[in-house]
């Protein structure tokens, strides 16, 4: 098998030939899997030489989302780019779709184009007449609001009326009809929103990400001498329905799936008239979704992304959404887990219409597969695991897969009973061992563990799989919408040959691309390593993309919500950058996270020209600029702290710290000037500072210099301030997609976590309790840690104030 250095190197060359970027044609031969597909693709369409890169992302797009059951059409579809009949993705999904439904069979090439918009010309004047409706029922808003209106919302509508529109087209032109209707961008335009008093509004209970959206305001802005007022958040425009693209649950009788057997037998699987008819009567017709996490681990922004489809498409059409625990494997499921589960859905803002456990079916699962071996689609099999995948690499049936049924009966109620040791018997379901889909190869239904389970006690000794258990749990729960990941795309045909064998109601399965974030892993097994290895301090570790860790950090559930609807719920593989999140959380914690004054790397500034029992306040600020802010006091007395890297032996310009004989402004109190500085003989490190301070300096009307300094002064005389200790963070992993390294452990960051005592505050800030948010001024944004003890306080750094540069840059 060739290295993943001799992948790269064979298949570079070829994908930049067809136009793909550098970074998606390098992560493209990361995955040897995709990377021979997508040159499989290249060749069968006569690409090999070359082509224009609009022609190079359709067929990445092929090699991404192509319909594993119908591989035989796909050269037919690669002609269709390659003479530019199809040249859109919208083209590519509508083609997707109807080859998925046809498999193998014939194609007929008139339905084919209807479902692809072949030969569908969309004119300018089409468009033009589109963007102009769309353009004058906004047209109030768009004078009220003006650029800031969200145009994405514009170009949708219209795109949802023009499916087959040049998309590139139908955005310049909504954009020269919003010029044409404002004019050009002006200076008010281009500056932050303008403070405004803040308006509660009303809760939205459809839109899961409303209180995020309510809560969004624009990133504070910090020039180099100080950081401009913050403005109070504008309405954020209401949001499409991002669940539209499914079917009504009413509507659940059409073609689910085709499963293709191997002897050329085609099953089309759908709901009988009769099954929706009684599906319906007991639902009220209404939208049944579940979150069906396995209670193994702890959840990540991953399982973020599923809730959000799972629970929000439930509450956006008043539906109901179970939190179900897929736990059918005992051995790996704790206690632990489930109870951080039920928390962790809760403070996503979850609530489920009912919380169930796969193990509460685990009667009605026993009883199906009695039926199942009645029916001759199950047996009791004797292979072990490695003779299973010996036989399956070779498509060869099971020595047993013929055996009676009544043996099959009896051998399965002693495995039941605990007569067969472990290891020695499993059921395995009847399907078809030579098919192309390695998920109809005889699954396993049920296998033998002499382990207790954490919620159904001892009562069982042998426990279902995940495929068999699943799809009839999801249909047991009457579930209109099985809503899943790409990984399980291969397993639909599994999913619903099982159901149509036992003669079960079927819901719509639909996958969507997993969540993958810049800089972090996502799997499971290798989060389990990260933590139980000791690589990180546990499942919270704030550094971790865990729901626990980013909550600790101080992230607001609310932001995880709108990040997740930003995203959008597609089939798009790809790595999203964490800056986009980090912006949602940075846009929250701007909003609501009141602005403090602290000192992470002290300096001792002595303002001399201050007599030693000076004491007094200075106002500040919760929300400096914003109508209704709340004031503060702040002591100011001789002794004051700045930031270490606030000061420079030498002045430069654009340089707006402190330098000898250089004046800066105290934050809500007065300027200063550095007078004599002293220096630590053995290392030359400053650790004192002299100064004088202007206290006429608004009297006079004096101009304030350009530099603006976070402090903490002694809060008496001679008392220090209150300490505290800071941690930093930075990304875990040096990489982008470090989870595509081999050795993905050798990339970690060490500078990952930085831990800063002695850090000092204002004596106001010293009340802080565990949970708290704060922006520190010039700092960033920073929350309480669970460690944090009375007169012990932790804070950790959720996000930095305006975006930083990537881990792999900053050296």
């Amino acid at each position: 098998m060739a290295s993943k250095e001799e992948v790269e190197a064979a298949c570079m060359p070829l994908f930049l030939g067809i136009g793909l970027d550098e970074t998606v044609a390098k992560n493209a031969t990361k995955n040897p899997k995709f990377a021979k597909t997508l040159e499989e693709v290249i060749h069968e369409a006569g690409a090999a030489s070359g082509c224009p890169k609009a022609k190079g992302n359709l067929l990445y797009a092929v090699a991404s989302k192509y319909p594993a059951n119908a591989l035989c059409h796909r050269p037919m579809l690669l002609g269709y780019i390659m003479c530019e009949h199809m040249k859109s993705n919208a083209q590519l999904d509508g083609a997707f779709e109807y080859l998925r439904r046809v498999g193998t069979t014939e194609v007929d090439k008139k339905a084919l184009e209807e479902a692809a918009g072949v030969g569908v010309v969309v004119t300018p004047d089409q468009i033009k007449a589109a963007v102009a409706e769309e353009v004058e029922g906004s047209k109030e808003k768009l004078l009220a609001e003006r650029y800031r209106v969200n145009m994405n919302v514009l170009l949708g509508a219209v795109t949802r009326k023009l499916k087959w529109a040049d998309g590139a087209l139908v955005r310049s032109t909504l954009e020269s009809a919003v010029e044409a209707l404002l004019g050009p961008k002006t200076e008010a335009d281009l500056a932050p929103p303008e403070p405004k008093k803040k308006t509660k509004a009303p809760p939205a209970p459809q839109q899961p990400a409303a209180a995020a959206a309510a809560a969004a305001a624009a990133p504070a802005k910090e020039d180099k001498a100080a950081e401009a007022q913050t403005a109070e958040p504008a309405a954020a425009a209401p949001p499409d329905d991002p669940y539209s693209f499914l079917p009504k649950p009413e509507v659940n009788n059409g073609v689910h799936t085709t499963v293709n057997f191997s002897d050329g037998r085609i099953m089309r699987i759908a709901n009988s008239p009769e099954a929706l008819s009684a599906h319906l009567d007991r639902t009220g017709g209404k939208v049944m979704t579940r979150f069906p996490p396995e209670p193994n681990g702890y959840l990540h922004i991953g399982h973020a992304k599923a809730m959000f489809v799972d629970f929000g498409m439930a509450r956006h059409y008043g539906g109901q959404c179970y939190l179900r625990y897929d736990d059918t494997n005992p051995e790996a499921e704790k206690l632990e887990y489930i109870q951080h589960i039920e928390e962790i859905v809760s403070w996503m803002g979850w609530q489920p219409w009912k919380i169930t456990y796969s193990s509460d079916y685990f009667q009605a699962l026993y009883d199906l597969a009695v039926q199942l071996i009645k029916s001759g689609h199950a047996y009791v099999c004797h292979q072990s695991k490695e003779e299973i995948e010996a036989s399956r690499e070779k498509r060869e049936p099971s020595p047993w897969r013929d055996r009676p049924i009544e043996e099959s009966l009896r051998l399965f109620d002693d495995m039941r009973r605990g007569l067969v040791e472990e290891g020695k018997a499993t059921l395995r379901m009847k399907m078809d061992h030579k098919n192309e889909n390695y998920n109809m190869f005889d699954l396993i239904a049920y296998r033998i563990k002499f382990t207790p389970h954490p919620h159904a006690g001892d009562k069982w000794c042998i426990y279902p799989s995940y495929d068999y258990t699943h799809c009839l749990v999801d249909s047991l729960e009457d579930i209109t919408h099985s809503l899943c990941t790409l990984e399980f795309e291969t397993r639909r045909a599994s999913y619903y040959w099982l159901l149509e064998v036992l003669g079960l109601y079927k819901p719509v399965v639909w996958e969507y691309s997993r969540l993958n974030i810049t800089y972090n892993v996502m799997s499971k097994r290798k989060l389990n390593k990260l933590v139980m290895g000791g690589y990180v301090n546990g499942w919270d570790d704030p550094r971790l993309l865990t729901l626990a860790g980013l909550r600790r950090r101080g992230v607001p559930s609310t932001s995880i919500n709108a990040f997740c609807r930003d995203i959008g719920i597609t089939r798009n593989e790809n790595i999203i950058a964490l800056h986009r999140l980090e912006h949602h959380v940075r846009s929250e914690l701007d909003a609501t996270s009141p602005r403090t004054l602290a000192v992470l790397r002290p300096l001792k500034v002595v303002i001399t020209n201050m007599p030693a029992d000076h004491f007094e306040e200075v106002e500040a600020r919760t929300f400096p600029g914003r109508e209704g802010s709340e004031a503060y006091k702040v002591p100011l007395t001789r002794v004051v702290y700045i930031e270490a890297t606030d000061f420079r032996l030498k002045d430069e310009k654009d340089y707006y710290g402190l330098a000898p004989g250089k004046s800066v402004m105290l934050r809500y109190a007065y300027p200063i000037t550095c007078t004599s500085f002293r220096q630590d003989p053995a290392t030359g490190q400053v650790v004192e500072l002299e100064a004088t301070y202007d206290p006429d300096h608004y009297k006079a009307g004096r101009k304030p210099p350009k530099g603006v300094l976070n402090w903490v002064s002694q809060p008496a005389p001679g008392q220090e301030p209150p300490t505290f200790e800071a941690r930093l963070y930075d990304t875990l992993f040096k990489s982008e997609d470090p989870g595509a390294l081999e050795a993905w452990l050798e990339d970690l960051n060490p500078d990952s976590l930085l831990k800063l005592s002695g850090c000092v505050m204002t004596p106001r800030l010293a009340a802080a309790k565990v949970g708290d948010r704060f922006q520190f001024e010039r700092l960033g944004y920073f929350a309480v840690d669970p460690e944090s003890t009375p007169g012990s306080l932790v804070f950790n750094r959720t996000v930095t104030l305006k975006e930083s540069k990537p881990v792999s840059l900053k050296k």
